[in-house]
């Protein structure tokens, strides 16, 4: 079947068809390195044999078969295929906004996709990990990219409500804010490709503190994830030039929803003394 694919004048755009034209041909090794990048695309798009390999737990020859197999002549023709894939995940708008409009109707597809990926065990599993280390942290320091601000923002202004001691760093002040940041905190950071060296660098300065982080990334090969002591990785898509915020808002809010579970009792007398200011300052407008 792997000749076939090889043959063929006008090859599948994705590792996903190409593994289906291989079917049964594939080894028990080399089905446990299709399902892997598979599921994960930027893996093979973007690293190396070694990467792949090491992440897998196989070898490179493994590595290097699995390609063959699939009716490719080299791991560069498979990286080639893959990026296709990815391709719209990591285009600068310059380049989306000159494209034809994708249309309502695939944005859509395309959000509900990543709602659809916010329901499986793994994700559901990162979002608790950090919940239980965000309520038990004498502070939480976020940390956030450009195209993620929306859910750093809904993640600060949540938590903040119902624990103490959030903090949301800015570019400019986040060597002042962090003199205070210790081992005993939790830093979150969430950044896309093309992910920001000042988002990058205070996540570091974090970690340097011995402050362990939960990184919310879009890949195993972020430069968050690398120092990351637990990761919620998050499939995020090109809605219109520009990447959605949708995916780091569901992010943020299901973690706000899971530590104010965790800390019921202190959640809800947070709360009432907020209603109570609120009230108490006329902040909200009369019903009518």
């Amino acid at each position: 079947m792997a000749s076939e694919a090889a043959a063929d004048p006008t090859p599948p755009m994705t590792v996903a068809e190409l593994v289906a034209r291989a079917g049964e041909d594939l080894t028990p090794t080399e089905r446990r390195i299709a399902e892997e990048v598979v599921a994960e695309p930027t893996l093979l798009a973007f690293g190396t044999v070694s990467d792949l390999a090491d992440r897998i737990g196989t070898s490179r020859p493994s590595i290097a078969r699995f390609a063959t197999k699939l009716g490719l002549d080299s791991y560069a023709a498979l990286q080639d295929v893959a990026r296709r894939r990815v391709e719209d995940a990591l285009t600068r708008p310059r380049d989306r906004i000159r494209r034809a409009p994708s249309g309502q109707s695939t944005d859509l597809d395309k959000l509900a996709a990543a709602f659809e990926s916010a329901t499986e065990s793994a994700f559901r599993g990162e979002v608790k990990a950090i919940a239980e280390r965000a309520a038990a942290a004498e502070a939480v320091w976020i940390v956030s990219g450009e195209t993620s601000q929306a859910g750093a923002h809904a993640l600060r202004s949540g938590l903040s409500m119902i624990r103490p001691r959030v903090h949301l760093l800015d570019e400019q002040s986040a060597a002042s804010s962090l003199a205070g940041a210790g081992p005993n905190d939790l830093g979150i950071a969430i950044d896309f490709y093309r992910y920001r060296r000042s988002s990058v660098a205070a996540s570091r300065a974090l970690a340097n503190l011995g402050v362990p982080i939960a990184a919310v990334t879009d890949s195993p090969l972020s430069p968050l994830a690398a120092m990351a002591d637990v990761l919620c990785q998050l499939s995020v898509p090109a809605v219109g030039p520009f990447d959605s915020s949708v995916p780091a808002v569901v992010v943020a809010e299901l973690i706000v929803a899971e530590v104010a579970t965790i800390t019921r009792d202190d959640a809800q007398q947070r709360i009432d003394r907020l209603e109570a200011l609120w009230a108490e300052t006329d902040t909200f407008l009369p019903p009518d």
